[in-house]
């Protein structure tokens, strides 16, 4: 069991998202206002809170939503999760299609620590049934 601990959004590609704290999600497209949102594979990103606290004990200032994640959920070591697994929240259900990414390299917090732990530790779902998210939800792995 997970348990969301931040919902961002960010209105253009290639910025940080914010912590907006509940969001809608769309059925098939994504997060409702979101830059990533579409009809594509990467519709929600999600990244683990211990993952970010171990990533800040190493000297790195980041807020929620730095690393390009939609959700910060606590709980879950997401890179361990296969592509296919199912995860619920409420009434929304997403599916993992993506584990990491190639990292660009030029973000602000590659340039700072010479590092960034997205490529590694983020995973992406398409949006399977809609719904709305918000912190302090629970998340559990669907059987």
């Amino acid at each position: 069991m997970g348990k969301v601990i931040a919902v961002c959004t960010s209105p253009a590609r290639g910025t940080q998202k914010q912590n907006i704290h509940e969001a809608r999600f769309v059925e098939d497209f994504g997060i409702e206002g979101d830059a990533h949102a579409g009809k594509w594979h990467r519709q929600v990103s999600l990244l683990s809170y211990e993952k970010i606290e171990a990533f800040k004990a190493r000297g790195a200032q980041v807020e929620d939503g730095a690393f390009g994640e939609n959700l910060v959920v606590s709980g879950f070591d997401f890179r361990t999760l296969p592509v296919g697994t199912r995860l619920s929240c409420g009434d929304v259900l997403l599916e993992i299609t993506q584990i990491g990414k190639e990292c660009h390299k030029g973000c602000v917090i590659y340039q700072q620590m010479g590092d960034c732990i997205m490529p590694r530790e983020g995973v992406f779902a398409r949006v399977i049934k809609g719904g709305t998210i918000r912190e302090g939800m629970e998340m559990s792995i669907c059987a």
